[in-house]
């Protein structure tokens, strides 16, 4: 999980709601939590690209809302639930676009191809199937696998960002966990 250091969000939600202070302070937020959602959103798109520009997006929309914030939730966990809907509504546009397009692919294996012709991705084979095997899941098993594995997010904070019982989400890491052992175990056979 990427360093977030450690800062007052009640000061910076201040200081963001405070006209004089909004852009340092804003400054302050994309700095912090940045490089963090661009990883939690590549996890969900796979390209580069397309989680730069939704990183743009989740900070656009929060800028615009952020009379909005009620402070019923940290301002990481409000940022984080904002690029998870921006990556949910790009994958289901690019499910419709492939749909639209005739492509014989079902479900997310666009995100396979993707991955395969990404020019960022440095990992070895194994870390490839690894990739593969994750963009396989089910979009909602692919999200909290990426959560709490990769970024070790506690089951609660998933909860509060997904709006999901913890039992749920133990139960769709569980799956998660399953089906990657499975996919390994068929690429072990070969």
């Amino acid at each position: 999980m990427a360093y977030t250091p450690k800062i007052d969000e009640k000061q910076l939600v201040a200081d963001l709601l405070d006209p004089a202070k909004s852009r340092a302070a804003f400054d302050v937020l994309t700095r912090t939590y940045g490089e963090q959602i661009y990883w939690q959103i590549r996890k969900m798109v796979v390209s580069h690209e397309d989680a730069s520009d939704l990183l743009q997006n989740t900070f656009m929309k929060a800028w615009a809302n952020l009379d909005h914030f009620r402070g019923d939730a940290k301002l990481s966990t409000w940022l984080f639930k904002i690029a998870v809907n921006e990556s949910l509504n790009h994958l289901n546009k690019e499910r419709s676009r492939q749909a639209v397009n005739g492509s014989p692919e079902d479900g997310d294996s666009f995100l396979i191809d993707n991955l395969q012709a990404d020019r960022y991705f440095d990992g070895d084979a194994l870390k490839l199937e690894l990739q593969k095997a994750i963009a396989m899941l089910p979009e909602k098993q692919r999200l909290v696998f990426n959560m709490r594995y990769f970024d070790e997010m506690k089951y609660e904070q998933i909860s509060e960002i997904l709006g999901t019982s913890v039992g749920a989400l133990k139960s769709s890491y569980h799956h998660a966990v399953k089906k990657i052992e499975d996919y390994f175990s068929k690429w072990d056979d070969v």
